[in-house]
């Protein structure tokens, strides 16, 4: 990236960079291999909501995957259409709800029957129905952090599959929803296959269950979680798409007519982003050195929460490699982005870009400290 120094040493830093050519080639495989074998993709939201980067995705044909509703709001400003959206979330609000039934999504994602009877009382107040899929807890491990991983039993997500007859029971009470497929989603971050292969092993048992009571669903929803190449951000810019989707296509059963739904979020989004930052000051510690830079975990608070790894580069420099820690400015131990670094020498001034922070960075930013809200720019502007 040194080659856009000259253009980042005139920006008020801390800012956000989104590489929008790399978002198209990342899009493209999406849709070239997705399209193999005629699935359906959603986009996440929560990964990244800049109008932008929706309206670039919804370009590509692609729905939306919500968990709020001004998310299904910014889903529509940037132009998808009702029937393409998506609406998960394990707590929605009963305004949230109306949001959704006012605009004719796709589905409700239900994760409980409680959500199931206020969906239904709130469809009926309104005069209207709506369309639900049950998001089942499949009880999968996947091989991805403990915050993000959500398919276990002792998640607080989706609904337990030892309940299941009573949601059906009550399902069949409830005149103003109607049941349209399901939900499944284990985490996030996921490189291993053999995850995704044993979510599809998962899904066939309950296909089967629903099947032997006559109950046909029209959709399966395997949700997202692939993840990205956090080390090597730049030899393995986009993800191993065509993997992934040809696990589900090798060994998931699909009935004949039912559609295939996924909702891609990081994986899409991820490496096209990155916070870049101006270094402060230069400090000697006793047995290391800290170079003190204006971003903070109010800008990217994925390292201070989930010890999230993202490489570095001061790319102002061309001195020998010396070891930092590089740290912001925020009153707090947690505020740093790396520790024990291998980084160009580095001095006041020097600009680092921090990458593979185009998911889960700017969507979290804070005003903590009362700090000002970064710059966003994108490389086709």
């Amino acid at each position: 990236m040194k080659d856009l120094l000259p253009t980042f040493n005139k920006l008020k830093t801390p800012f956000y960079w989104y590489d929008i050519d790399l978002l198209t080639k990342t899009l493209m495989a999406v849709k070239e291999e997705s399209e193999k074998h005629g699935f359906h993709v959603h986009y996440a939201v929560k990964a990244n909501a800049n109008l932008p980067i929706l309206e670039k995705i919804r370009q590509f044909g692609f729905g939306t995957d919500c968990v709020s509703g001004n998310e299904v709001l910014r889903s529509l400003e940037a132009g998808f259409h009702p029937k393409d959206i998506a609406f998960a979330g394990v707590g929605k609000t009963d305004e949230e709800i109306r949001i959704g039934i006012e605009n004719n999504i796709f589905s409700f994602n239900a994760e409980s029957i409680p959500e199931l009877e206020v969906i239904n009382e709130i469809a009926l107040k309104m005069g209207k129905s709506t369309n639900v899929s049950l998001r089942l807890n499949p009880n999968v491990a996947a091989s991805t952090h403990e915050y993000i991983t959500t398919g276990l039993n002792e998640n607080k997500f989706g609904i337990n599959l030892m309940d299941m007859e009573e949601v059906l029971s009550v399902m069949n009470r409830l005149t103003n929803i109607r049941l349209n497929g399901i939900h499944f989603h284990i985490g996030s971050q996921i490189t291993d296959m053999a995850d995704f292969k044993s979510l599809c092993y998962r899904i066939n048992e309950i296909q089967d269950w629903f099947e032997e009571r006559k109950v046909k669903l029209e959709h399966i929803n395997a949700g997202g979680g692939l993840g990205i190449d956090y080390y090597h951000p730049d030899e393995n810019s986009i993800p191993d798409f065509k993997a992934y989707f040809k696990t589900f296509a090798d060994h998931l059963k699909l009935r004949p007519g039912q559609q295939l739904h996924f909702e891609l979020g990081r994986s899409i989004v991820g490496q096209c982003g990155s916070l870049v930052t101006r270094v402060l000051y230069v400090k000697k510690g006793v047995q290391k050195q800290f170079a003190i830079v204006d971003a903070g975990f109010t800008e990217l608070i994925r390292p201070a929460l989930y010890n999230a790894h993202h490489e570095l580069e001061n790319i102002s420099s061309d001195l020998p490699v010396e070891n930092y820690d590089v740290v912001g400015p925020i009153c707090e131990s947690t505020d740093f982005f790396r520790k024990d670094v291998a980084m160009a020498g580095t001095k006041r001034n020097d600009i680092i870009v921090i990458k593979s922070a185009g998911a889960y960075g700017q969507v979290m930013t804070s005003h903590y400290n009362l700090r000002e809200t970064a710059k966003t720019y994108y490389s086709d502007n």
